[in-house]
């Protein structure tokens, strides 16, 4: 079955295309992506701006065309943070179905946290234990915990890259104070609910996702995305903390110029190093290990499960 996965992130919207069935893993067989950048194209009364939307509604239509192109039988679409915490996130998706007809659920941060965690069981198997995942996306942090498929606990934190980068990197670097008391505030978020994590026992296994940690763990010298999927890839919490005061102490157009790090992210990896190094410190973790699957193969493994059951 040839399905399109439609995820409109707080960074990006990215259409994947699959061939799924169930009990296999989804074989990718196209993608696109552009960099809609919605959380930060938020008014200071907390909605998506005229420009956010009419981007958003460009690449919907421009991503139904080619999944229709590419002959996928069924169009799974979903959006995270930047549209569920948005003042006018409803209006805008109402607008998004008006001019493409296309309907777009809104995930709760929980299930986002509980079908990464997902994906990554799939991914690594049974054999890694109780799993510890982590996800810093645009507009959140999602972390999730436990030892079956279904996690124990799973949570969402409003600490994603584009937030805290549109909040307090938009003028330039903070001064050291403000960076200190920044580094306070997520640290104290990150560990306000960490015992509920780490009551069932400390991870066998420490999993990260997604483009921030991706991109980290190639700074700190993993393996680059051309050597293929199946090479180890993992984030050492010495390396960071090495790298963290000279990115801090670099500027967006060097930070671009590093291994892993697009055009359109650098202004955000600041952020995004101060989130990874508090998740590391906080839960205690030697190095977290990148799992290539994250949130959109989740969604589509949750849904082959469901048309099985179903069916």
């Amino acid at each position: 079955m040839r399905l399109g996965v439609l995820d409109i992130g707080s960074n990006t919207g990215h259409l994947l295309v699959v061939d799924a069935y169930r009990g296999a893993a989804p074989l990718p067989a196209s993608s696109a992506k552009e960099p809609l950048r919605l959380a930060e194209h938020l008014a200071d009364d907390g909605t998506i701006t005229t420009a956010g939307v009419d981007a958003l509604t460009a690449f919907v239509g421009r991503a139904l065309e080619l999944a229709e192109d590419k002959g996928c039988q069924q169009v799974f679409s979903f959006a995270t943070s930047a549209i569920r915490e948005a003042g006018n996130g409803e209006e805008v998706l109402a607008h998004v179905q008006e001019r493409t007809g296309l309907e777009v659920v809104v995930l709760p941060g929980e299930d986002e946290a509980r079908l990464t965690f997902l994906a990554v069981r799939r991914w690594f198997g049974w054999s890694s234990g109780r799993l510890a995942v982590f996800d810093i996306g645009g507009g959140s942090l999602e972390v999730a915990g436990g030892d079956s498929e279904v996690p124990d606990v799973a949570w969402s934190l409003p600490l994603g890259a584009g937030r805290l980068a549109r909040r307090h990197f938009a003028s330039g670097r903070p001064d050291e104070a403000a960076l200190r008391q920044l580094r306070r505030r997520i640290r104290a978020q990150v560990a306000e609910d960490a015992g509920s994590l780490l009551r069932g026992g400390a991870p066998d296994h420490a999993v990260a996702t997604s483009k921030t940690f991706r991109s980290l763990a190639r700074i700190c010298g993993a393996a680059p995305s051309s050597e293929g999927l199946f090479v180890r890839r993992v984030l050492p919490a010495d390396e960071l903390r090495d790298w963290v005061p000279k990115l801090i102490a670099m500027d967006v157009q060097e930070t671009a110029e590093l291994p892993g790090v697009s055009a359109s992210r650098a202004h955000q990896v600041v952020a995004g190093a101060l989130v990874a190094e508090a998740v590391m410190d906080v839960f205690d973790l030697r190095e977290l290990e990148i799992c290539p699957w994250a949130l959109r193969e989740g969604v589509i493994l949750d849904r082959l499960d469901t048309l099985g059951s179903a069916g």
